[in-house]
C-alpha cells in the first residue's frame, strides 16, 4: 500500500478516533501513533519573520509539541523560502539527534498553510535530506475553511465535513501560533531597540519613527530627507540618529 494510502486511511480513522474518545487516543499514542505536522510564516512586509509549527497526533492537536521559529538565512519577504528553511530546520534536528518519539519523531505527513508553491518549497526541503514524506498543501473554501488537500501533482482530495472541521482547526491553530510570536517579537523591538540609547529620542519619537518605517534597520537605511518627515524630528537630529545607528 502506497505511503499516500495509508495516509488518507488513517486521516479517516482520525476523525472517528477524535470522536469516540481522546482518552483511548492518549493511551495509544504511548506506544505507536500516526503524526502530522503543519507550517505557517508571518511577517509584516519581510520585518519580523517568524513561523509557527503544530503538532496532530492521531487527530489531536498536541500544543506541547508545537513550536516557533524565528527565520534565519532569508532577509527578504519570500514565504515559501521561508517555509523550506523552517522545515529543513526541523527535520535535520531530529535526524541528527536520532529521535524517534515524542516531538522527535519524524512527521509522517506535513500540511502547508498555502498552495502549490508552498508545498514544492516543503518538497525541496524534505528531499535534500533523502526523506519521504507526505506533503499536502490546505485547500481553503470562501469560509476560510478547509475543504479539500491538494497534493504536488495539483491533485484534490476532498474531504468529510467532520475531517474538515478538525484540519480547519489545526489550520487556525498553526496560524494563531505564528502570529502571535509575530506580534510578540514586534512588541518588543517597540519596548526596547537601539533607538532607546540615542540623545533626544524618547518613547514618544521612538514609537513614531517606528510607526513610520516599520523597524530600525529600515530607520538605518533612511536619509535625513527621510526622517524629518516624522513628527518632532529635526534635521539636527536626524543626523544624529543616522550618525548613532550607523556606526
Amino acid at each position: 500500500m502506497s505511503r499516500m494510502k495509508t495516509f488518507f486511511i488513517y486521516l479517516l480513522l482520525f476523525v472517528g478516533l477524535y470522536v469516540v474518545s481522546n482518552l483511548l487516543i492518549d493511551a495509544y499514542i504511548k506506544t505507536s501513533y500516526y503524526k502530522i505536522e503543519t507550517y505557517d510564516i508571518s511577517n509584516i512586509s519581510g520585518e519580523y519573520m517568524v513561523a509557527g509549527m503544530c503538532v496532530m497526533v492521531d487527530g489531536t492537536i498536541k500544543r506541547n509539541m508545537s513550536r516557533r521559529f524565528k527565520i534565519k538565512t532569508v532577509l527578504t519577504q519570500d514565504d515559501p523560502k521561508c517555509m523550506q528553511e523552517v522545515v529543513t530546520r526541523r527535520l535535520k534536528h531530529s535526524i541528527e539527534n536520532n529521535n524517534s518519539s515524542g516531538f522527535g519523531k519524524l512527521p509522517d505527513a506535513i500540511f502547508a498553510d498555502g498552495g502549490i508553491t508552498q508545498i514544492k518549497a516543503i518538497k525541496q526541503a524534505v528531499k535534500s535530506l533523502e526523506l519521504d514524506i507526505p506533503v499536502f498543501g490546505m485547500v481553503k473554501n470562501d469560509k476560510h475553511q478547509t475543504r479539500a488537500l491538494i497534493n504536488e501533482q495539483r491533485q484534490e482530495f476532498e474531504i468529510s465535513e467532520n475531517l474538515m472541521n478538525l484540519i480547519t482547526k489545526f489550520q487556525d491553530e498553526v496560524h494563531d501560533t505564528a502570529i502571535t510570536y509575530h506580534r510578540k517579537l514586534r512588541d518588543e523591538s517597540i519596548t526596547k531597540s537601539e533607538l532607546d540609547d540615542i540623545k533626544g529620542i524618547g518613547e514618544i519619537k521612538k514609537k513614531a519613527l517606528l510607526k513610520y518605517f516599520g523597524s530600525v534597520e529600515k530607520i538605518r537605511k533612511s536619509s535625513v530627507e527621510d526622517l524629518i518627515k516624522v513628527s518632532g524630528i529635526n534635521e539636527e537630529l536626524a543626523k544624529n540618529i543616522l550618525t548613532q545607528l550607523n556606526k
